[in-house]
C-alpha cells in the first residue's frame, strides 16, 4: 500500500467515521454521563471492534453476509434489537450519574471497574452486531488493497488508521459531551443522554428496515 492510497483511505474513512452512528452517539453520551475518562472504556471497545470488523473483511465475512439472507438477518436482528434496548434505557435515564463527576472533565465515576466493563461492552457489541458495518467495509476495503502484493499486510494497515481515526473522533465527541456537563445544567445534560437514546432507536429501526443490496 503506497502512501497516497493511505491517505485516501484515512480522507474516506473519516469522512464515515464522522458521520453520528451508534458508537459515536454513546462516545458522546459517556462523555456527558463519565467525563473523558470515563469514556475511554467505550473508545476502546469501539477500536478493538474495527480491529475484528476488519478481520472478518479479510476473511471473507463480509461476502458471507452479502451472499446469506439467513446470516444476515440474524446479525441485523441482534443488532436492532440491541439498540433499541439501549435506546430504550437511555431514554428512561434520570441522570443518576451526572451530579457527581461534573467537577472535574477528567474524573470517573464511582465504581470505575465494573462500569468501566460495561461501557467497554456496550460500545464492542454494538459495533460488531451491526451488519451495516461488515457490508459497508466490505464494499469499501478491498478499492485500496493492491492484489498484485501480500494483502495481511494491506489489511493490517487499514485496521490501524481506521482504529486510529475511530478512536480519534470518539475522543472528540466525549470531550464534546464532558464540556457540555460542565457548562450546562443537569437536567439539561441529562437531555444529551435522552437525545441520544432517541437517535439509537431511530438507528434500531433503520437497521431492522435495512436491507442487502439486490433483496
Amino acid at each position: 500500500m503506497t502512501l497516497a492510497t493511505a491517505l485516501l483511505f484515512s480522507i474516506v474513512a473519516l469522512a464515515a467515521i464522522a458521520t453520528p452512528g451508534p458508537t459515536v452517539l454513546l462516545a458522546l453520551s459517556n462523555g456527558s454521563r463519565r467525563g473523558v475518562r470515563g469514556a475511554l472504556p467505550g473508545i476502546l471497545g469501539a477500536v478493538l471492534s474495527d480491529f475484528v470488523l476488519v478481520g472478518a473483511v479479510a476473511l471473507g465475512l463480509g461476502a458471507l453476509l452479502a451472499a446469506s439472507e439467513f446470516w444476515f438477518s440474524m446479525l441485523k436482528w441482534v443488532g436492532a434489537v440491541y439498540l433499541a434496548w439501549l435506546g430504550i434505557r437511555m431514554l428512561r435515564s434520570k441522570g443518576g450519574s451526572f451530579d457527581a463527576p461534573r467537577a472535574s472533565v477528567g474524573t470517573p465515576s464511582s465504581g470505575a471497574p465494573k462500569e468501566g466493563r460495561k461501557v467497554f461492552l456496550k460500545s464492542f457489541l454494538v459495533a460488531v452486531t451491526n451488519p451495516k458495518g461488515y457490508l459497508f467495509c466490505s464494499a469499501l476495503m478491498p478499492q485500496f488493497i493492491d492484489p498484485s502484493a501480500a494483502q495481511g499486510m494491506q489489511y493490517a494497515i487499514i485496521a490501524v488508521l481506521f482504529a486510529s481515526l475511530d478512536a480519534a473522533v470518539m475522543l472528540v465527541y466525549a470531550f464534546v459531551g464532558a464540556r457540555a456537563m460542565r457548562l450546562l445544567t443537569a437536567a439539561a445534560a441529562r437531555w444529551i443522554d435522552r437525545t441520544c437514546g432517541a437517535m439509537l432507536l431511530a438507528l434500531a429501526g433503520s437497521l431492522a428496515f435495512y436491507r442487502r443490496s439486490g433483496t
